[in-house]
């Protein structure tokens, strides 16, 4: 058997945990990889189908960069584990969580299946970028739900190389799985998933093409001997990816309810649990993910929410009026509609829902309006953005303008929005509710998902996945003021920006040796 041009491989070798976005999902980072075998009957060409078996329901996609060996490898060293591969190509590691059971971590079953290991459509040359140059994408059904790059892996593919081949011989042929990054979840019949694998940073900007496979619904049953699917709630959740997808893919009639879900504690919480709203469980915002969030860059927030599948988070349009200020809080929203003479005589007046959002608003909230993007009216002024500072608002965002701007302007509260505009706000605009999902700037925002704020703009990061986000995008801050300590002494960017294994090792060995330090000065004490 051949696919994309790579013969039938003796041995299929498959890497648990690799990419830090999964890892930090997973809620759990291996200090060292760890591995699971596939039979060569598992592989499939593109523009096939894999069954999901009939009697089981929660069938994951995971995209991922395969590599393939070239040359005979045995107890050759991290440094040279790259020049033992010859070829790229893109792979998906179907399981099947309701038989992880039944496996005890060797994933024979779950992960084995006939068509649950699709390779190609192109195998492309490993010359053709360094091994730190490689991107992987998956889309299902049109959607792109994964991306990631190999500069981020915890595990470089030369050092996977290398410690495999402290253990067994690697022979020209045999392919390894390097892990997938956050984003797999469960597909279902009729889904279509596609993986691709390229080097948009090489010369010509190489690809593998799309990796197509479609799954359909199998109809013969598991016999009475051997071990039978069973499914509990921790893994429907693992396996949708998280509560909230899982309880979104019940409303939608893709999945079964958990067996024991949690009572929703109000009405907020009801509507989470259909689906309606993030569900995340006590504090979003406790002081450890504020903390790493407020000592993150909205630039390198954002990359760790591109990881997720999460473009359109951005804020457009919005600038703060104080140079320098940054936001962090939970979203409180306000919503106004197109200016009408009848509504606004009728909801404009009085304590309406643009004074209820300022008068009402919480301390570490960010109050969010909606305005339409239409900047041509105010829709803060000074009066109510001191009411929003005295309740301790950590901020205010809106795709409008802002009256009284100067006012403003010496106020403590940061302000993001579209600028200055001195009409009042029956111009426009009709305030019209508070407290419900908003679109503002483009971003759509949800009460209780966290806002960030600074120079570049504000993103808008879902409640259920803030901490994950905050701790990736806190270890990125510190590996790139590690960077910058290194070209600020002289060091070129060329293979350090983004690092290669040569400088991931002395980057790792820095901060083993700066925790022993800060360990030792602790025992001190």
């Amino acid at each position: 058997m051949t696919i994309a041009g790579i013969a039938t491989p003796g041995k299929i070798i498959a890497v648990h945990l690799n990419y830090p976005s999964r890892a930090a999902q997973r809620g759990r980072t291996p200090a060292q990889p760890s591995y699971f075998f596939k039979p060569a009957s598992s592989l499939a060409h593109t523009g096939g189908t894999i069954e999901r078996p009939a009697g089981t329901e929660l069938l994951a996609f995971e995209g991922e960069i395969a590599i393939v060996i070239g040359e005979r490898a045995r107890h050759v060293a991290p440094a040279d584990g790259w020049s033992h591969v010859a070829l790229v190509t893109a792979a998906n590691d179907f399981g099947l969580y309701d038989l992880r059971a039944a496996d005890k971590g060797s994933n024979v079953r779950n992960k084995g299946g006939d068509g649950f290991t699709p390779l190609g459509p192109v195998a492309l040359p490993a010359s053709a970028a360094g091994e730190d140059g490689w991107r992987v994408r998956t889309w299902v059904n049109g959607e792109l739900v994964q991306e990631d790059t190999s500069d981020t892996l915890l595990f470089p593919f030369g050092r996977l190389v290398a410690d495999l081949s402290q253990h067994l011989t690697l022979e020209p042929g045999d392919v390894i799985l390097t892990g997938t990054p956050a984003g797999s979840s469960v597909v279902v019949p009729g889904d279509v998933v596609e993986v691709e694998v390229d080097a948009p940073g090489a010369p010509g900007a190489p690809s593998t093409g799309r990796l197509v496979t479609t799954v359909t619904q199998g109809t013969v049953p598991f016999g009475d001997f051997g071990t039978k699917p069973a499914i509990d709630d921790a893994q429907r959740i693992e396996a949708w990816g998280s509560e909230t997808e899982h309880a979104a893919a019940v409303a939608a009639g893709l999945a079964s309810p958990l067996d024991a879900p949690a009572a929703p504690a109000d009405a907020a919480d009801a509507a989470a649990a259909t689906g309606a709203a993030p569900v995340a469980s006590g504090p979003v915002l406790t002081d450890e993910v504020r903390e790493q969030l407020g000592g993150a860059a909205v630039a390198t927030i954002s990359a760790a929410l591109r990881k997720r599948g999460y473009h359109d988070v951005f804020i457009e349009g919005v600038f703060a009026n104080h140079p320098g200020d940054r936001i962090v809080g939970t979203a409180k929203t306000l919503r106004f509609i197109p200016f009408r003479p009848d509504l606004f005589k009728e909801f404009g007046g009085g304590f309406n829902a643009q004074k209820r959002a300022f008068d009402t608003v919480e301390a570490g909230e960010v109050l969010v309006v909606e305005a339409r993007g239409e900047r041509g009216t105010g829709t803060v002024g000074d009066v109510l953005a001191l009411r929003a500072q005295v309740r301790g608002a950590a901020g205010i965002v809106t795709d409008g303008g802002v009256r009284d701007f100067d006012a403003v302007a010496e106020f403590d509260i940061p302000v993001f929005s579209q600028g200055p505009h001195p009409s009042v706000l029956g111009r426009r605009h009709v305030p019209w509710e508070t407290d419900v999902t908003v679109a503002c700037g483009g971003a759509a925002v949800q009460p209780g998902d966290v806002i960030v704020g600074d120079g570049d703009g504000v993103l808008v990061i879902p409640a259920a996945i803030a901490a994950e986000v905050a701790a990736e995008a806190f270890a990125q801050e510190a590996e790139d003021a590690w960077v910058a300590e290194q070209v600020a002494g002289g060091a070129s960017v060329d293979g350090l920006f983004p690092m290669n294994a040569e400088w991931r090792a002395r980057y790792d060995a820095d901060r083993a040796s700066g925790a022993d330090s800060a360990d030792a000065a602790q025992e001190s004490r």
